[in-house]
């Protein structure tokens, strides 16, 4: 809490409060005032861009942007001029504490029975909060406060203030300030507000974007819930919380770019983890039956709606059971956080109707791009040529030119059934979809189907298009792991191989750089196999996408504080 610039003692002024809503204009409504008998304000920082005060009129100012550079220098040193003044005055302009009896929401559900216009004159009571809305009216003046539950209103009159301060009222206090104030209640009409709109600012100062548009820490709020019904959904399931490393010597778990650094003393690159599974399976091999982590994951890779380098996952794996018991899981996390956010199952996501009724979905991989596209690919065998001049056909029209580029690279027949899933169905999958039965070339870590040969017993689940969880039965087996890896590392070579030769033909860069990073094989958890890993299924789920569905937000960056931003110019 912000210092004071001092304690106003009056015989009656007024104080009311309003639920504010999003960025978007309040309609008018009845709300809560309240007559105060203590007033004590404080300044805000002195580099606070929001204050109310206005910047020294120049004759460029029409040409200026208001969020200029000269504009926000301007603001800065009439605040920090102002923070000079009132410790000249014998004021310190930032508090140590304010008492405080009741938040906002609180007084708003304690006296929601007023009827408007009608005082409670028999209770004094205390709030604080920061000054969003600032009129001044001859002798009156109104500063509307929001605190973390809602917003509530001052209204100062000159004759209830004694000596001068009520033009101190006016001169000091600004946007941006923070208050705290005593006084009565009142019932009185609501005001209007709107927050702020410019989303480059939103995402790069995150913290003017919370003060600007309330609902924004709303999201933030029900994040900490996912996450806390999450561990509670966990624990009494029976699983153990473990931590593991982000900084790794091999950058395994998954085929993805990793960020690499170096470490001084030891005298070697580590690299940023791109997934938890290997460290938590070794937790499987030591004894521990049932383990799971939630941690930051990091890739390094593009930047979009759906995707941040680094982002927020809950990996789990569970010894003596199969990917099977893994979609129950998927069903009963998602549907518990659904319940405790919005207390049921049906919810709406950008216009759209979700239903999270179980059971959900399940279908094959090969089954969904047959009923799009009238092929089965299983009937190619390892003639990758014939499926890729068949998969450029039905591609071209969705990629143009950049399916030559794609497939070209594709080393098996797997490979290019997935690249027509992922164009072709994925964004088609709204309603809970588990997809089943991945091709094992795409698969390094999952166990072989028991049924189907050439296929992993491994699913991805899909809500509004985007994958939500992907898990399989884990691969226990360390001679056809230690195969796989080494597969991997062919395949990601020649790849690299291909794309650099194309680039070199063509000047164009075409994605070598997603492939200029190491593979390299983690021997020592090949090893860990080897002592013995029980039969286990394994699931790795995306919070931040989990959070984006649930909150109805349509970018990750809604849902992430502080998400990656380009440089700004």
């Amino acid at each position: 809490m912000m210092d004071a610039l001092r304690v106003w003692r009056a015989s009656s002024h007024l104080i009311g409060f309003a639920s504010m809503a999003a960025a978007a204009a309040v309609p008018t409504a009845s709300r809560t005032r309240f007559r105060f008998h203590q007033i004590r304000c404080c300044s805000s920082a002195a580099a606070a861009p929001a204050a109310a005060t206005p910047a020294p009129a120049t004759s460029d100012r029409r040409r200026r942007s208001p969020s200029s550079t000269s504009d926000r220098e301007s603001v800065r040193a009439i605040r920090l001029k102002k923070v000079e003044e009132l410790r000249s005055k014998g004021y310190e302009p930032y508090a140590y504490k304010w008492d405080r009896s009741n938040t906002a929401k609180e007084l708003q559900d304690a006296y929601d029975h007023l009827a408007s216009g009608e005082e409670c004159k028999e209770v004094s009571v205390s709030i604080s909060g920061r000054v969003i809305a600032r009129r001044a009216f001859g002798k009156l003046a109104f500063l509307t406060l929001r605190d973390d539950s809602g917003t509530i209103q001052l209204y100062c009159e000159k004759e209830s203030l004694t000596d001068d301060l009520f033009e101190q009222l006016k001169t000091f206090v600004d946007i941006g300030d923070i208050l705290g104030a005593s006084g009565s209640i009142k019932k009185t009409e609501k005001d209007k507000y709107h927050g702020l709109n410019d989303v480059d600012k939103r995402y790069r100062q995150r913290y003017v974007d919370m003060i600007a548009n309330p609902e924004v820490a709303d999201v933030f709020r029900i994040r900490a819930k996912i996450v806390s019904e999450i561990r509670k959904t966990m624990e009494s399931l029976g699983f153990i919380e473990v931590e593991t490393p982000v900084l790794q010597g091999a950058a395994g778990g998954a085929e993805a770019r990793p960020f690499v650094t170096y470490h001084n003393s030891l005298g070697r690159d580590l690299y940023l983890r791109i997934a938890t599974e290997l460290h938590l399976k070794r937790m499987l091999v030591g004894g521990l039956e049932k383990v799971y982590e939630i941690g930051r994951i990091f890739r390094n890779e593009g930047i979009s709606t759906r995707h941040n380098p680094e982002f927020t996952t809950i990996e789990m794996y569970e010894a003596y059971s199969d990917y099977e018991s893994m979609m129950t899981m998927a069903e009963e996390i998602v549907t518990r956080c659904a319940l405790a956010v919005h207390g049921k199952l049906n919810i709406d996501y950008q216009g759209t109707k979700i239903s999270l009724q179980r059971p959900w979905r399940r279908q094959s991989m090969h089954n969904l791009v047959k009923e799009a596209t009238g092929v089965d690919f299983n009937e190619f065998g390892d003639n990758v040529e014939a499926a890729k001049e068949v998969a450029q056909g039905i591609l071209r029209t969705k990629m143009e030119d950049k399916s030559d580029t794609l497939l070209g690279t594709c080393p098996s027949v797997g490979h290019v059934l997935n690249e027509v899933f992922e164009t072709i169905i994925e964004s088609t999958l709204i309603q809970p979809t588990f997809v089943l039965d991945y091709p094992i070339e795409i698969s390094p870590l999952a166990k072989p189907h028991r049924r189907y040969t050439g296929l992993t017993e491994r699913f991805e689940l899909f809500i509004c298009g985007r994958e939500i969880a992907n898990a399989f039965s884990e691969l226990t087996d360390p001679i056809d792991q230690r195969s796989r890896f080494e597969e991997q590392i062919k395949q990601h070579n020649a790849k690299r191989a291909a794309l650099t030769a194309e680039s070199k033909s063509t000047e164009v860069q075409s994605g070598v750089d997603d492939y200029a990073y190491e593979v390299a094989l983690d021997e020592d958890f090949v090893t860990s196999l080897e002592y013995g890993m029980p039969p286990a299924s394994g699931m790795g789920l995306g919070i931040d996408r989990l959070v984006m569905l649930l909150t109805n937000s349509a970018s990750i960056r809604d849902v992430i504080a502080f998400p990656v931003l380009k440089i700004q110019q």
